[in-house]
């Protein structure tokens, strides 16, 4: 009799994660997922290492899984980070689901059902069918090289800028901390982005086609945001996601501005929602059940 390949995720603390009813849902119940919990990294990745066929990671430990790779995908080498190992013929490869995510949520509120129909025709490999087509796209839509504008530059803000710059857009981070923003950029000169201070997110905000929000917190800028900073200045949907799906902060800190904004407002629940999607696939080779993942997201 085969064995059933096992998945899990390491992290610490990791209690309060939905992984494992997501993954659950992807594939029916047909595979065990664990949480591996664990304080130190060293200890969760022989457990990988002895016992699971892929895993997923979370913080504070995605810089050290990508460190321990043999097979390294491009966006964790531009962003530093990986969030899945999987043991490979030729050694442990790492992906980024954070970076296929941002891409996945994006494409799913341009063009609704592309996302299903990419997976459908191409399986595990349908995130970079998609990434092809919004790419392909995506100044159609705009009429124009559009704008992303990313509040933050930890490893989810760092992983959204590549995305972000991977799909076409323009994209410029709005970081606290202008060093190491503007550190992080020059590392990937050939997106040609820029930095900004939170003093100066408010214009940004208005020139903005995207707006991608990474912080865990509010910041005190946001009470300068107006409900006329979210319309569309020069055509096409004006998008804002924010990062944080367990506490959301932009409804209460934007307030009447965010209930009445012409922009789309998207819940880091979608975005969670497609890390699953494209990290599930890569994970064990299948197409996972989207519309029971987004059953029970």
């Amino acid at each position: 009799m085969k064995d059933i390949p096992a998945f899990g995720l390491i992290g610490h603390p990791i209690g309060h994660s939905g992984s494992p009813r997501l993954f659950k849902a992807a594939y029916n119940g047909r595979y065990p997922y664990d949480l591996i919990e664990g304080e130190y990294f060293e200890s969760s990745f022989k457990k990988f290492l002895k016992s699971y066929k892929a895993i997923n990671v979370t913080a504070p430990f995605k810089e050290q899984a990508f460190e321990k790779a043999d097979i390294v995908s491009g966006p964790c080498v531009l962003i530093g980070a990986a969030n899945i190992l999987i043991k490979e013929e030729d050694g442990i490869a790492c992906h980024n689901s954070d970076f296929s995510g941002v891409i996945l949520t994006v494409a799913d509120a341009l063009f609704p059902g592309l996302v299903a129909s990419c997976y459908a025709s191409f399986g595990k490999d349908g995130h970079k069918k998609v990434h092809q087509a919004v790419r392909q796209s995506l100044t159609d839509v705009y009429g124009r090289r559009p704008k992303a504008l990313i509040v933050g530059c930890g490893g989810a803000g760092k992983a959204a800028a590549v995305a972000a710059a991977e799909m076409g857009y323009s994209v410029t981070i709005a970081n606290r901390t202008y060093d190491k923003a503007e550190m992080f950029i020059k590392g990937i000169p050939e997106y040609n982005m820029t930095v900004i201070t939170l003093e100066e997110l408010r214009n940004a905000v208005i020139e903005a086609d995207l707006i991608i929000y990474t912080l865990p917190r509010s910041c005190d800028q946001l009470a300068e945001i107006k409900m006329e900073d979210f319309i569309s200045r020069a055509g096409g949907p004006k998008i804002v996601l924010e990062a944080n799906y367990r506490d959301p902060v932009l409804p209460a800190a934007l307030g009447e501005a965010m209930e009445n904004a012409c922009a789309m407002y998207i819940n880091g629940k979608r975005w969670l929602l497609f890390q699953a999607v494209s990290g599930y696939a890569l994970m064990t080779g299948e197409t996972p059940d989207i519309a029971a993942l987004m059953a029970v997201s």
